[in-house]
């Protein structure tokens, strides 16, 4: 194992010990509290673009193993960490977080003083960085670094190329995949629901051609003002089935709505997070993942209202429309990692999705082709009778 160095774009400079891959890689640097759950961080697709300090200072001994990916593979672009374990003592264990983040070509530090380094983000916010594993001067670094912009296309690069439908025998449910966590497909078939994962861009019309029962809108990456074209197909579907977002959904939610988001200064990553239910002032523990908050002032003037509330800083953690079927929330209940405190929304949603199908029921489809084919007939006669004056 080689040197390390990490730079900040305020100038601070670590230096440590390579582990993984060899290189150079630039993004946002953030820091995860979590003290286990380190495969699922490393394989969740709303890291993308970003540069992952874990604040638990022994990373990585427990190994790795297929069964706990959350993607089918990391999106991190570097992984910060105090001591890095290379052998792992684990029963589960395939390999070592050093052996995945190589196959991946991902840079890896440790050896560092990460106390220092989340005080800083803390302190002055999350800041671009530089990890290297080369010889290059600071002073060329630094250049490099900003001749670097942010990434905005994040959620085309996580999201589902094509449609995948994951049979069920009970409600249909059209998940919208902005980077979605393995965790929120799992959660959705356990209880039986046939699933559809649409890609990032899907239409209204699209998703209306799949038949849904209820519309899933997803975690993932980056700026929800990156991804306002998903807002008009949420504007066109509201109130047609029942709608549940997670994280980036719950923002995009927001926004669509006429709300308003605003990036935090060093955001909520971990498992740890306390949020309190405003309806039964009842607190969860919750996993969250996300730079980017709905402004409370921004929902003043819509039909959204307040559910949860984040108990450290205040920040809206959860809404609901007044009229319509549709919800969301800014952590995320499937967890994984984390704690399970809040999988009672899945139960919420299908419980939403069948109220609605009962207050609101459908013809018979077989009716519905009748009646489609009657006025078809009805045009052409129209149309003949037109063609004779």
């Amino acid at each position: 194992m080689g040197q390390a160095r990490l730079l900040l774009e305020d100038g601070t400079l670590f230096t440590g010990t390579s582990f993984g891959s060899e290189g150079e890689s630039v993004g946002e640097v953030v820091f995860n509290t979590g003290i286990t759950g380190y495969q699922e961080v490393l394989s969740d697709p709303s890291y993308c673009g970003q540069i992952v300090t874990m604040t638990f200072p022994l990373i990585g001994n427990y190994g790795i193993t297929r069964d706990d990916f959350e993607s089918i593979r990391p999106f991190v672009h570097g992984f910060v960490v105090r001591e890095h374990e290379e052998v792992p003592s684990n029963w589960r264990a395939q390999l070592s977080v050093s052996s995945l983040l190589k196959e991946y070509d991902i840079l890896g530090i440790s050896g560092i003083d990460t106390r220092m380094l989340t005080r800083k983000i803390r302190n002055f916010g999350a800041m671009k960085g530089i990890i290297t594993t080369g010889t290059e001067s600071v002073t060329e670094l630094t250049e490099r670094m900003g001749a670097t912009r942010f990434m905005t296309d994040q959620v085309s690069r996580v999201s589902a190329r094509n449609v995948i439908h994951v049979p069920g025998d009970r409600e249909r449910v059209v998940l919208v995949d902005f980077g979605s966590k393995s965790g929120i497909l799992r959660e959705l078939t356990k209880r039986g629901c046939d699933v559809v994962v649409v890609p990032h861009d899907t239409t209204a019309d699209q998703i209306r051609k799949m038949n849904p029962d209820g519309i899933q809108l997803s975690n993932g990456p980056g700026d929800p003002k990156d991804v306002l074209y998903a807002t008009e197909m949420i504007k066109e579907l509201l109130g047609e089935v029942p709608l549940f977002g997670i994280c980036l959904g719950h923002q995009l939610f927001a926004l669509a709505c006429g709300g308003d988001t605003e990036k935090l200064k060093f955001g909520h990553r971990g498992g740890n997070h306390p949020v309190k239910e405003l309806a039964t002032n009842r607190c969860y523990i919750t996993s969250q993942n996300h730079g980017y908050t709905v402004n409370e002032a921004s929902i003043q003037s819509t039909e959204l209202e307040v559910t949860h509330i984040n108990n450290n800083d205040k920040s809206i953690e959860g809404l609901k429309h007044k009229t319509y079927p549709a919800f969301s929330v800014q952590y995320h209940p499937e967890a994984a990692p984390g704690p399970f405190d809040s999988s009672y929304l899945f139960d919420q949603f299908v419980e939403m999705i069948r109220e609605h199908k009962k207050n609101n029921p459908q013809l018979p489809r077989q009716a519905q082709i009748s009646a489609e084919a009657q006025t078809a007939s009805a045009t052409r006669r129209g149309e003949f009778a037109y063609a004779q004056k």
